[in-house]
């Protein structure tokens, strides 16, 4: 998954603490995305140093708030507009961002769905061109792994335009998918609150909530 584009996402709807986005990383995905919680605030602190997020103050209890940039802004509309991050999967990247689309309060999902089944219909149609074609330039084995290899590609474009087929009637006569921001805190952090570092004066400090 894109875990910046994710967070960068999640942070749509208004200011987040490093828990409540960690924790939205698995739950806007229906559980299909597990990321280490390191890895989640890591992800946080590089796109604080990038200007894609800046502090919002903070929980009453003390926890660090983030918000988007307009900078950040742009990266997540990009992304949901179909912009795959560098390196990721196109498949792990439609099935993403349709699940936090449609989990996001104000963002409507319809308009991203349907640019996703454009684009993998575009890909199915390329897939089963070159499958027609054949290749010229190899015989043998190798003719026969090119051919698996295409009809692989293939099958997938295939069952992923099946999927987005059925989440475009789920997101437009199902129930709601949206989510609200979970409320849950982290067991141990730190605060930058004195009056909340006194509650937590038993608890080991670890990093940023």
């Amino acid at each position: 998954m894109a875990v910046r584009e994710a967070l960068l996402a999640s942070l749509i709807p208004g200011p987040g603490y490093g828990f409540q986005l960690h924790g939205a990383l698995a739950t806007r995905t229906g559980g299909r995305r597990q990321v280490n919680v390191g890895q989640s605030y890591a992800t946080l602190e590089r796109a604080t140093k990038a200007k894609l997020i800046e502090a919002a103050g903070a929980t009453d209890d003390g926890l660090p708030l983030h918000r988007l940039t307009a900078v950040g802004r742009a990266a997540a509309d990009a992304w949901l507009g179909g912009e795959d991050a560098s390196g990721a999967d196109p498949w792990d990247e439609t099935v993403d961002r349709v699940l936090i689309a449609a989990s996001l309060p104000g963002v409507d999902a319809r308009p991203i769905v349907a640019a996703e089944t454009q684009r993998w219909r575009a890909r199915l149609s390329e897939s089963e061109s070159e499958l027609e074609k054949g290749d010229d330039d190899t015989t043998g084995s190798a003719a026969a792994l090119v051919e698996l290899a295409r009809a692989a590609d293939a099958a997938r474009a295939r069952a992923a335009v099946d999927w987005l087929e059925g989440a475009a009637v789920a997101v437009a006569s199902g129930p709601s998918l949206e989510l609200v921001p979970s409320a849950e805190r982290p067991r141990r952090g730190r605060r930058p609150s004195a009056a909340a570092a006194a509650d937590d004066a038993d608890a080991q400090p670890s990093a940023n909530a």
